[in-house]
């Protein structure tokens, strides 16, 4: 079934983008293939403790304004001050108050890995990121039907971009592994709907295999939140609009950092 509800919409939306790009998909997977290698977000999430991933966020169809005049470069400076081990870029425009020129301005200002969150539906999409200078991309398995899906992954593979693939349930955890799936993110929040279903991270972390890089969402904006998704496994934890209002994102990531990793099995 197609998604419904805001992921639906936005998946819509990312369609009508990516048509924008489409007659520069040979040119922009060129580029894309002679890219210098980016920082790995897999090696980087695989550290003693649990790696937070620090997003830009301006905006989101949850909350709504978040950080309007935040500055991409000047917030992911400050992630790395912090002890971020990696940058969430979101792209997204209409609901999100994000740009493509997020990424680049982020990934000027700091060598850590950077993940594009958007809602990636062509090849064109993931080329694009790898041009920008993103390390990974993010893959909605509730966004994708299955043979789109494949396709998009094989496509990132072919140009080194890492993908970071998010689910919510069995099934669809059960796809990205399939596929091949080093990092998967789980995701507490139902886009659908926008509410965040508690104990979503807790059911399906446990079940990802030691080797997978497994990232909990959603719903993270304390310490103690952190070592929860440490106890069920985690490898990393991503805090969004949290840090994005932060009025000093640098000493927020650091309160939230160094949590020690628990070992899955």
């Amino acid at each position: 079934m197609p998604p419904e509800g805001t992921l639906g919409a936005l998946t819509n939306t990312a369609f009508d983008r990516a048509a924008a790009l489409q007659s520069r998909t040979s040119e922009l997977e060129a580029q894309a293939d002679s890219m210098p290698p980016a920082p790995s977000l897999f090696s980087a999430l695989r550290a003693d403790h649990v790696g937070l991933i620090a997003e830009v966020k301006r905006a989101s169809p949850s909350r709504g304004a978040i950080h309007l005049g935040l500055d991409a470069a000047t917030q992911a400076s400050a992630y790395r001050r912090g002890g971020a081990a990696a940058i969430s870029v979101l792209t997204e425009p209409d609901r999100f108050g994000g740009s493509d020129d997020d990424i680049a301005a982020a990934a000027k200002a700091t060598l850590l890995p950077i993940l594009r969150k958007d809602f990636h539906v062509s090849p064109s999409q993931l080329y694009q990121a790898r041009c920008l200078g993103a390390s990974a991309a993010l893959l909605i398995a509730r966004a994708l039907e299955p043979g789109l899906f494949l396709w998009l992954f094989e496509a990132a593979k072919a140009v080194d971009l890492e993908i970071v693939v998010e689910v919510r349930n069995i099934a669809e955890l059960d796809r990205a592994l399939a596929a091949g799936a080093r990092i998967i993110g789980v995701n507490n929040r139902n886009l659908e709907t926008l509410v965040i279903e508690h104990g979503t991270v807790e059911a399906l972390i446990p079940r990802i295999p030691r080797g997978v890089v497994a990232i909990a969402e959603s719903g993270y904006e304390d310490r103690a939140g952190i070592e929860r998704a440490a106890s069920s496994g985690a490898d990393a934890v991503l805090v969004g609009s949290f840090l994005s209002a932060a009025a000093d994102p640098a000493t927020e990531v650091q309160r939230l950092a160094g949590v020690l990793r628990v070992s899955r099995g």
